[in-house]
């Protein structure tokens, strides 16, 4: 039996964190390739995102008056850099005044240098894709870790490489709109690849770093070996793909920490259908069920997979309008995690997705994430969440 809410207990240096994007609390910008697929009408307009960019010392110090210790947010490589080799100083200054707030407010400021959104002009030269893709991208590592090492407690390269690759390349719903199994296999190795090369160089500041890989455990809906082929083919995407790089001498100690996004854990059935689960469990509003003992399987399968090493979830949120289901998820998957750590699972934090509503891409600002909403007034979720970060 999972114990209640008030008797949960975490180590005094478990990490309490919330996490963001600068297209997602900033809204796109006209040098990104996410501006031009909004003008498009391939997704809605982004705004101001939630007025991140003019709140955001209000919003770190809501934070830290509410018990949270860490925050992550990116920093948009296309305001950094609107033009191949120009890079805009106002956006710097920005940038660094956002770090420094958040550090005044007394939080442990985590720094993404991508995700989602690319500049417009890196694009154009066909992305990770690119035969300059490598050297491009190595640049830019180390003009922000230059820039903005004395402000960045620590480092997460890339957001979920994974679900970069399969939404550019394989279903097409991102820029640029492909739909290649060919280029999708190539863009997940080009953007792991990527990953791991930034950590190597983030490393040499001193600060730690972090993956955040999109992971979940697949459930087949039968015994035939058509359902178990299926399911291996997307579980060495899920898995392998990145596993395999952290298992090399090269990079087998680029990452200080194995950090992870966790949603939901589907069924598969033979055609190779990711369909929800528990098959009786709630749809969310994004077509999934939000299923916290997943959470369990996927730390178990970590320590298996990487004995020794420590973990964060990185990012993990419940999306939708009930509040109640959020809180009863929330405290759920919660619990998954005290119960790992009791099992000897050395998990260092949980950084929930997200504190205010933002912008949710394909979904504009119509699926709500946020323990506050974009007036910033608390949810009752946000009160769970208080009194388990006080526990």
């Amino acid at each position: 039996m999972n114990p209640p809410t008030g008797h949960l207990s975490f180590p005094e240096s478990f990490s309490w964190g919330a996490a963001s994007s600068a297209t997602q609390s900033q809204g796109a910008t006209p040098a990104d390739n996410w501006w031009a697929w909004e003008r498009a009408g391939k997704a809605p307009s982004s705004g101001d995102g939630n007025a991140f960019e003019a709140r955001y010392a209000d919003d770190f110090a809501l934070l830290a008056e509410w018990g949270f210790s860490d925050y992550r947010m990116s920093l948009d490589w296309a305001r950094l850099e609107p033009e191949p080799g120009r890079h805009d100083a106002q956006a710097v200054e920005q940038y660094r005044a956002m770090l420094s707030a958040g550090r005044d407010a007394g939080l442990t400021m985590w720094v993404c240098l991508l995700h989602t959104a690319l500049p417009q002009w890196f694009a154009g030269q066909g992305g990770f894709l690119s035969p300059q893709a490598d050297e491009t991208w190595a640049r830019h590592v180390g003009f922000v870790a230059e820039t903005f090492a004395d402000l960045a407690d620590g480092w997460m390269p890339i957001n979920n490489p994974t679900a970069y690759a399969q939404k550019a390349y394989l279903t097409g719903t991102f820029p640029p709109g492909h739909a290649s199994q060919e280029e999708f296999l190539t863009a997940l190795r080009a953007v792991h690849r990527a990953d791991f090369e930034a950590a190597l160089i983030l490393r040499e500041t001193g600060r730690p770093t972090s993956t955040n890989e999109a992971l979940l455990t697949l459930h087949p809906t039968d015994d035939s070996s058509e359902t178990a082929g299926i399911a291996a083919l997307i579980d060495s995407v899920v898995w392998d793909s990145w596993l395999n790089l952290a298992r090399t001498p090269r990079y087998e100690n680029a990452f200080d920490l194995y950090g992870f996004s966790y949603y939901f854990s589907p069924a598969i059935n033979a055609a190779g259908d990711l369909l929800p689960h528990p098959a009786d469990a709630p749809v969310g509003p994004q077509g999934y069920a939000a299923w916290a003992p997943g959470l369990g399987e996927v730390l178990d399968r970590l320590h298996k997979e990487l004995p020794g090493k420590r973990f964060l979830v990185a990012e993990i949120g419940y999306g939708g309008d009930d509040d109640d289901a959020r809180s009863a998820y929330l405290r759920d998957a919660i619990t998954q995690v005290h119960n790992a750590i009791g099992s000897g699972i050395d998990v260092r934090g949980i950084h929930l997705w997200t504190a205010i509503d933002n912008y949710e891409w394909l979904d504009g600002h119509n699926v709500a994430f946020g323990l506050f909403d974009g007036h910033r007034a608390p949810r009752p979720s946000a009160r769970i969440i208080r009194e388990l970060m006080r526990a």
